[in-house]
């Protein structure tokens, strides 16, 4: 009785606990819905937000107060006010599609509140895209390869989206991929099931990096335009979300050889997948559904062994009849990279590569040693500026048609296909009868019956835009790295040089950092300061002037000295920024500008600082770092007659403080509140280390992405008994 008592006890109590558990499961994941609610909605209004400081020349916090106020005056909710202040900014979306403008402003946001492709597909479809039709949504990445990767999905079953994993090149999807515009119809090939689909090329920074498909009911009802539009809309964010595509441009040579092969042939990565599978090989693999990314043990699996042994000889290796494949051949091209060739029954004993000009700037030769014949194409003709009825040139007797100089490239090519039988490749210039030049990368293969050497073949390639392309860079790195070492020079030039230790009064230890512009290297407007003040106490100051070039730099001489000068009077923070305000609305050119003006008494430990439309500052203690708040004073250059007001607070031994301008810390589509809790973990992660260490540290881990210019300034109130620390100022290293 008592056992069953017992078990019926526990059968409650794990009962209790399913319950409890289940309970948990679903508050937490309501929770997990509501983070990213709240994330969209922020995202939303922090965009409103940038819009209204635009237009009306006000501070963030004003433009986001005045959105709440008209908010409240208007009825609407602070979301859908947002949204219509975006669409009024857009204007061609509004056009477009008034009625459906703000809710695709919010889906839009919400998609780029999601962190993966997989949440964008689930938020795309169950916030905007279902309620036109659409049933399924898939995303997929484009590789270096131009295959695509199934990074995300909605409405289909794992089955079906783990067949669609990978999608090899020369599919439907690829059309939209190579050509950039949308398309829409009836592809039964494609997933989905039965209807109309929406192919729709993803971008990012420009350039394509994959594709979305739009699953919608009713195969027989034609979308409209407006539907076209908003589907186009919505799924336009998520190339954001799929990182930059690998540069598919102009393949390898090799892999151009591959694509032109008459036989089967693949292309093996460092990893043993297989990168690229050619039109003969993809025919002859028709039993694999798209090859292409699926490993070589999958698609090889009665000849793996024998190819992966193989690939770890080193040179060329030649297996004759393995696992169903005639004539297999496994070629090394370096960094890991292996080609698999074979010949199909109906194929056995034609040659390797015949290039049929589908290739530009590339020409094929072939010859035959023993009959001494040699074939060329058209594009090798025109490569070398031949007549087409003049005799082809073996490639034993090309070194009068070189630049002399390029004589002995030939010749090492020659002895490794004739003496070790071993494909190899060269870079030469073509001096053609006309008198041009032609830079020409050469790849060759030697063709083998046993032992014996039969003959060579290979391609011409002609890569003089690449080189000169490759010139043209060099050179803008070279004129790039002058005009920042400029930048530097003139920025080092404008900036005071740091007292040194003992004129530091209270010895306070002072390391400042300043990273230049990233876009055309401008010079920027950002400055600090550091000045012993008569009284003893120190003043410590940063500053930022609206915009780049000599203007703001001039402008930002104009304020660091007039503060300077004015912080003589002994004027506490708040006097010094409400006179600075009077001195930048006097400047020529009519500079905006944000600041912070801090004093330290090293007597009495009292810090009393004010700003103005400036970045908090950050204060490390014992560990832990937290934000500053200032009174919310009006940025410097706005309304004439402002008084700014102060905030203080005793500074301890030990203590760190952070002054920084906004470009250390902004981030894209992350707002300032995220990008301070970034900072203040970053400098609980760094620790309060030597100064000059600690400024390195959190110019390398916090990193803004506006590509604004960056000032940071770090000061730490010594220690009894600890000797004071260096003070250290330049540019970021």
């Amino acid at each position: 009785m008592s056992r069953d008592t017992s078990r019926g006890v526990g059968v409650e109590i794990a009962a209790g606990t399913r319950e409890a558990l289940a309970a948990a499961v679903s508050s937490l994941t309501a929770e997990v819905a509501e983070l990213h609610d709240d994330r969209a909605r922020r995202r939303l209004l922090d965009l409103a937000t940038g819009v209204l400081v635009d237009q009306l020349r006000v501070t963030p916090a004003e433009a986001a107060d005045h959105l709440l106020e008209l908010a409240v005056s208007t009825g609407l909710s602070a979301g859908d006010l947002a949204a219509d202040i975006l669409n009024a900014a857009a204007g061609d979306l509004v056009a477009e599609v008034p009625a459906d403008a703000r809710r695709i402003r919010r889906a839009t946001a919400a998609v780029l509140a999601n962190d993966t492709a997989g949440e964008a597909a689930v938020t795309l479809l169950d916030g905007g895209l279902r309620r036109i039709g659409v049933r399924t949504l898939y995303l997929w990445r484009r590789t270096g390869t131009d295959c695509l990767e199934l990074v995300g999905q909605a409405g289909a079953g794992p089955e079906e989206a783990r067949h669609w994993q990978w999608v090899p090149p020369d599919t439907a999807l690829h059309r939209v991929l190579w050509e950039g515009a949308p398309w829409w119809g009836v592809d039964d090939w494609l997933p989905g099931g039965s209807g109309t689909r929406a192919v729709l090329p993803l971008r990012r920074h420009g350039q394509i990096v994959g594709v979305a498909l739009a699953v919608r009911d009713n195969p027989a009802e034609e979308p409209d335009d407006r539907v076209r539009r908003i589907t186009e809309l919505l799924c336009e964010p998520c190339g954001a979300l799929l990182g930059d595509a690998e540069p598919p441009g102009i393949r390898a040579a090799e892999t151009a050889l591959l694509e032109l092969a008459t036989g089967p042939a693949v292309l093996l990565g460092a990893d043993g997948v297989l990168e690229y599978v050619n039109p003969a090989a993809r025919t002859a693999l028709g039993a694999v559904r798209g090859p292409a990314g699926r490993s070589g043990a999958e698609v090889f699996p009665y000849a793996w062994s024998a190819l992966a042994a193989a690939r770890d000889r080193p040179g060329p290796r030649r297996l004759g009849q393995v696992g169903g494949m005639d004539d297999v051949r496994v070629l090394p091209l370096g960094r890991g990279r292996t080609a698999v060739l074979w010949e199909a029954a109906d194929r056995r004993g034609e040659a390797l590569t015949r290039v049929l000009g589908r290739l530009e700037r590339v020409g094929s030769f072939q010859e035959d040693l023993l009959t001494g014949a040699t074939c060329w194409s058209q594009e090798t003709y025109t490569l070398f500026g031949m007549d087409r009825e003049a005799p082809p040139v073996p490639l034993a007797r090309l070194g009068p048609r070189l630049h002399p100089q390029d004589v002995p490239l030939l010749e090492a090519l020659l002895a490794s296909l004739v003496e070790a039988h071993r494909g190899d490749r060269a870079l030469v210039r073509a001096v053609r009868a006309d008198g041009g030049i032609r830079h020409v990368r050469i790849a060759a293969e030697p063709l083998l019956s046993g032992a014996a050497l039969t003959g060579l073949t290979g391609v011409y390639q002609d890569v003089s835009a690449q080189h000169h392309t490759e010139i043209a860079l060099s050179a803008a790195q070279e004129d790039a790295v002058t005009r920042t070492r400029f930048v530097l020079q003139l920025q080092r030039a404008i900036v005071p040089e740091a007292p040194s230790t003992a004129e530091a009064a209270g010895g306070l230890g002072i390391a400042a950092r300043y990273r230049p512009a990233a876009e055309d290297y401008l010079v920027g407007g950002d400055w600090y300061d550091v000045m012993v003040l008569p009284d003893g106490r120190v003043l410590v100051a940063v500053g930022d002037i609206a915009g780049h070039g000599i203007d703001a730099a001039t402008s930002m001489v104009v304020l660091r000295n007039a503060l300077r000068g004015l912080a003589v009077t002994g004027a506490e923070p708040g006097g010094l920024m409400g006179w600075l305000n009077e001195v930048t609305l006097g400047t020529r050119g009519g500079p905006t500008a944000t600041a912070v003006c801090a004093v330290y008494d090293p007597v009495t430990g009292a810090l009393r600082w004010s700003s103005a439309g400036h970045p908090p500052l950050l204060l490390l203690r014992e560990g832990r770092a937290r934000i500053l708040d200032a009174p919310h004073n009006i940025l410097l250059g706005a309304v004439p007659g402002v008084a700014y007001e102060e905030a203080s607070l005793d500074l301890l031994p030990g203590d760190t403080l952070l002054l920084y301008t906004d470009g250390f810390v902004e981030r894209r589509h992350v707002s300032m509140d995220q990008s301070l809790a970034a900072l203040r973990r970053a400098a609980q992660r760094v620790g309060a280390g030597p100064v000059e260490a600690m400024a390195d540290e959190l110019l390398s881990a916090v990193t803004g992405d506006t590509d604004d210019d960056t000032s940071l300034v770090v000061v730490r109130v010594p220690r009894a008994g600890v000797p004071p620390e260096g003070t250290g100022w330049g540019a970021g290293r």
